[in-house]
């Protein structure tokens, strides 16, 4: 009798425990006991209100891969999760000054540019993306010119001295073992136009140019060609670097503020740019009925404006070696000295 009082008092003893530590949750119970009490849960982090960014991108190649996404943002069609304000300049100081005073949270500008920038405001820029490549090309009215050795000794139009166009040439030259300043006569022009005009006539036969002013010039010039395309020449030197047109530059409080934001930014982006890429003649279209440029010239210079989006290392491995080249040629073109890590986005 003892002993049946005493396991008894034993069975209910552990019938209580058992009912008091199911009253913490499926999580305090041994693997492969549930329960129907609730678990804990952890709050979950607020989520990040909408935020509507606003975008600027100059009219030309580095405006041309964010059409789709400007066509969306119009028809409000949906994105992953942000609002845009898009804005069109013809310019980079319609642009610059915006950024600077926190009217423009993003826009797309020269490489260079954005370096410059950087060292302006003390860091408060950073650069999200490279959106194109080299647009410089050479174009020959003839075919003496099959390699970057068959410049020398010839006489080359081109426009941009002073930057980024020169630097690129000069670099190219030295790399093939030309001296810019003997070897070669290159003749500056204060505008693409005047380059396009000087073929034309006959005074020159070869000429410096970026797209879209080299499709605009082969309409107007029967038997122009694309002799070299420099950034494919860039690209054979194999240095890691690369030859760049634009990036996508943001405020870094704006970054810091909204890292949501900016990711969503980034993925509609790289779809805009994926889209416009997969369907020229569409987007050409996009691209005339925005004025950025004629919808016919756009078809035909599309494949070759390079328009990309690169972010992370990748970016920051082009990027760098391209302003190292520059400031190696001038310091100012880089704004007097060199990014630091704060201004590659890592993403993080």
């Amino acid at each position: 009798m003892k002993l049946l009082k005493r396991n008894l008092a034993w069975v209910l003893a552990l019938l209580l425990a058992l009912s008091l530590t199911g009253c913490g949750g499926k999580s305090n119970q041994p693997d492969g006991v549930e329960t129907d009490y609730p678990a804990e849960e952890t709050p979950a982090a607020p989520a990040e209100e909408a935020v509507t960014a606003r975008v600027a991108a100059l009219k030309g190649p580095t405006a041309m891969g964010l059409v789709k996404l400007m066509s969306d943002a119009e028809q409000a069609l949906p994105s992953s999760g942000n609002d845009y304000e898009f804005t069109l300049a013809g310019a980079a100081d319609e642009v610059t000054p915006s950024l600077i005073k926190g009217d423009l949270d993003i826009a797309c500008v020269p490489a260079n540019l954005a370096s410059v920038l950087y060292n302006k405001t003390e860091g408060q820029i950073v650069t999200l993306a490279v959106n194109t490549l080299g647009v410089i090309y050479i174009v020959e009215n003839g075919n003496a010119v099959q390699s970057m050795a068959d410049l020398k000794g010839t006489t080359i139009v081109a426009a941009g001295k002073g930057s980024t166009p020169e630097y690129a040439l000069r670099y190219l030259l030295k790399e093939n073992g030309i001296d810019p300043d003997t070897d070669v006569t290159i003749d500056w022009k204060s505008e693409h136009s005047e380059c396009v005009s000087a073929l034309a006539t006959g005074s020159a036969t070869i000429a410096l140019l970026p797209q879209p002013f080299v499709t605009v010039a082969q309409g107007k010039i029967d038997g122009l060609r694309v002799a070299l395309d420099l950034t494919a020449e860039w690209n054979a030197l194999d240095n890691g670097s690369g030859l760049l047109t634009g990036v996508v530059a943001a405020r870094k409080a704006f970054v810091e503020e909204h890292p949501a934001a900016v990711a969503a930014f980034l993925a509609d982006y790289a779809a805009s740019v994926d889209w416009v890429n997969a369907n020229t003649a569409d987007a050409a279209q996009l691209i005339g009925d925005l004025a950025i440029v004629d919808a016919a010239v756009a078809e035909k210079a599309l494949p070759y404006c390079n328009i990309v989006c690169i972010t992370g290392e990748e970016m920051e491995g082009k990027l760098s070696g391209y302003l190292q080249v520059l400031y190696d040629a001038d310091p100012a073109s880089v704004g007097g000295k060199l990014p630091g890590e704060d201004f590659y986005y890592s993403g993080t």
